[in-house]
């Protein structure tokens, strides 16, 4: 018995050490933890209880048989975040790089299909140089094992991927089908394909950072959701997503008490909108002032900045809102916005967090490269998404909401449950100025003619009341009190059933 227990504790010391400490001093030189460290930091302390530390690979070819490391390169199990259940795996860099083997990928599987079964969410940290090439088509069909978890995982269970390193070729799939991808700056980075493949088809002189780093990823591609400086922070952010999300598509997301009162009024909202109807102002503001303790979790901060999404809590209950933004580009809806919002609310539908969207949108963006993009079918993303959504919503017009962006921004005509209006809401077809010089072109050589019909257009439509008067808005309320508002009609909306059609799954706009 001895020596078995004394075998156990070697073994798992060697499990421990990864690679070796050499390659272990080489990972904190690059400015990054180990597989580990990193666990440690994300998960509460003596929570994680670890499957498959002796796992080995099978391989013998190319000297293979003589090279093996307990655990094969990534370290998987379970533990809690703030007392909740959550399945990890972490991959190591120093044992192979963190390459992909075939037995690397049946801990992975293990663990998604345990949290599958028990309702968990699935956190995988990548740090990895993509599949053993040692192992050829075995490490390649290892992928594909994962891939399709990700898949059935999907809308069943939350699936978070933290890119911590390289993650390149197939290995970027996986990430790609989960929910939410986190970066870290200068040391991670994704692409199908590196700067010198690229280099050598396309003459193309690229580095990996301006390629695939966490920077290109938020701000250009929208891959990733959000950017870090280093792995502390990374770890420290997702465990505040985590604090947003249910555990699994049957539950609701967690409540947390508040000391921030659901009637609590805010009179500097009554000035936040300007008089002059072409003036930008900022929509995070309202959406700051109107949450719990101000406490709002942006998704997507930089990119297509048009449109803001995120998590927040109103009375204590997680929400997603979706605003447009009107310092960028107006508010107006874009190709990248669409998909960004679109995105969020199937988020948020999949695991029952109702949707908060706040409105200011003059329409959709015209021009050419919007067109040759496809913004007919990507906008048709964003209606779709609405459409299909079944969790409460309650929609807020703070000015303008024109055109069909009117009714693609969670409008009555949506099931929207709840739309409100502030009293500078202008719903209407198209802006005062556009509209008479259609409906008046005969008139358009005469500027104080045009202006006075403006004027009436103005008068007429440039309100809230018409849409009042057809029940397209259930009220409208004074800025000073839409915190008020909206946490009450979250509350009436708690025990919300709606159902769609029985289908296999409805046919997205892609």
């Amino acid at each position: 018995m001895h020596d078995i227990i004394h075998q156990l504790e070697k073994k798992r010391e060697a499990a421990r050490l990864g690679g070796g400490q050499k390659r272990i001093d080489s990972q904190h030189a690059k400015g990054k933890l180990t597989a580990r460290e990193r666990l440690e930091l994300l998960l509460d302390p003596d929570s994680f209880e670890e499957w498959d530390m002796f796992k080995e690979h099978r391989c013998t070819d190319f000297g293979m048989a003589e090279t093996k490391n307990p655990g094969d390169g990534v370290v998987t199990g379970y533990g809690t975040i703030n007392g909740r259940l959550v399945f990890v795996f972490s991959q190591d860099f120093t044992v192979f790089g963190g390459s992909l083997s075939e037995t690397h990928a049946e801990k992975i599987c293990k663990v998604m299909d345990h949290a599958m079964k028990v309702g968990a969410p699935v956190i995988g940290l990548n740090d990895s140089g993509g599949a053993r090439i040692q192992e050829g088509v075995a490490s390649l069909g290892g992928y594909a094992d994962v891939f399709q978890r990700n898949v059935m995982a999907s809308g069943v269970i939350p699936q978070i991927s933290m890119i911590m390193g390289p993650c390149a070729g197939g290995a970027v799939y996986s990430p790609a089908m989960t929910d939410f991808i986190f970066m870290v700056k200068d040391s991670s980075y994704m692409f199908v394909t590196g700067p010198e493949v690229v280099k050598t088809v396309t003459h193309e002189e690229v580095t990996a950072e301006e390629l695939g780093g966490a920077v290109t990823h938020t701000t250009k591609s929208g891959v990733a959701d959000l950017a870090f400086e280093n792995d502390v922070e990374a770890l420290n952010y997702l465990r505040r997503l985590v604090n947003f999300l249910p555990a699994n598509n049957r539950e609701k997301p967690p409540v947390q008490k508040t000391n921030d009162p659901a009637e609590r009024l805010d009179f500097s909202l009554d000035t936040l909108v300007p008089d002059n109807a072409n003036k930008p102002y900022d929509m995070k503001e309202l959406i700051i002032k109107m949450v719990d303790d101000c406490d709002f979790f942006e998704i997507q901060p930089d990119y297509a900045k048009n449109i803001i999404t995120g998590f927040a809590r109103m009375d204590g209950h997680p929400v997603g809102i979706v605003a447009n933004q009107p310092l960028v580009l107006a508010g107006c809806l874009d190709i990248k916005s669409s998909i960004k919002a679109a995105r969020f609310v199937r988020f948020c539908d999949a695991f029952n967090i109702p949707v908060v969207t706040l409105v200011d949108v003059p329409g959709f963006m015209p021009g050419t490269t919007q067109e040759y993009g496809g913004i007919i079918k990507h906008g048709a993303k964003l209606l779709y998404a609405y459409a299909e959504c079944t969790v409460p919503k309650v929609t807020l017009i703070t000015r303008k909401a024109y055109g069909g962006a009117y009714d693609v921004m969670s409008s009555k005509h949506l099931r929207g449950d709840v739309n409100l209006a502030w009293p500078s809401a202008e719903i209407a077809v198209m802006g005062p100025k556009g509209a008479v010089e259609i409906i008046f072109r005969e008139e358009k050589n005469d500027p104080a003619k045009l202006a006075e019909r403006e004027a009436e257009y103005k008068a007429k439509f440039a309100n809230p009341f018409v849409a009042g008067a057809r029940g397209f808005i259930d009220d409208v309320i004074m800025p000073n009190e839409t915190r008020k508002r909206i946490c009450r009609s979250l509350a009436m909306l708690r025990d919300k059933k709606l159902d769609n059609p029985w289908r296999k799954h409805g046919n997205i706009p892609l």
